[in-house]
């Protein structure tokens, strides 16, 4: 149940993903997941709760829906004028982006787990590229990431894996400053 008396809190978290469902039939479907806390603290050595979580989803796959009873909640539930920022954090998927248009003072921060991913994949065939690559990232060289990027392309022989590493610079790219975002100093990760 919503608290009587509005929170006040100068930051929030949002959360978004999909998750594979199994259903009753045999098959499987796609869910989205949207989970909104306060931050989060530690339980014991690796374990973190979260901090006054609320979770939304929907199984008819209604983007606009979700987000709505999303912001909906956070008007019943916060005095909106105290919150400073929202990160909303998630694998850049365009419904998860949709978030920015619903909540206000909000941010997008590309999840280390997608990062991580399209790292990986963009230097399976060249391992000595990824701790550069990483570095670069992170530290916000972007110049030095393109190029990275083009002679991993330009050393790769197998056009479908050239595709494939065309693929991740897009997207780490396309995701530049979500991805920096997660240096911000108030944003606790995903």
């Amino acid at each position: 149940k919503i608290k009587k008396q509005k929170q006040e809190v100068p930051i929030l978290y949002i959360e978004a993903d999909e998750d594979h469902v199994p259903l009753q039939i045999g098959k499987r479907d796609i869910s989205k997941i949207i989970y909104v806390h306060e931050g989060r603290k530690a339980v014991s050595k690796g374990r973190n709760k979260l901090l006054n979580v609320r979770y939304f989803t929907d199984a008819q796959q209604n983007s606009e829906e979700l987000w709505l009873d999303v912001a909906n909640y956070l008007d019943d539930a916060y005095n909106i004028e105290t919150i400073k920022k929202v990160y909303i954090s998630g694998d850049g998927a365009s419904w998860i982006k949709e978030g920015l248009n619903w909540i206000e003072n909000s941010v997008f921060v590309l999840d280390k787990f997608h990062l991580a991913k399209y790292i990986r994949t963009a230097t399976a065939h060249m391992d000595y590229t990824r701790a550069p690559l990483w570095h670069y990232i992170t530290q916000g060289m972007k110049q030095a990431t393109i190029d990275l990027f083009d002679v991993i392309i330009a050393g790769t022989e197998d056009q479908p894996k050239r595709d494939t590493v065309r693929d991740a610079k897009r997207y780490i790219l396309n995701n530049w400053e979500a991805i920096q975002r997660q240096k911000d100093p108030d944003y606790i990760g995903c």
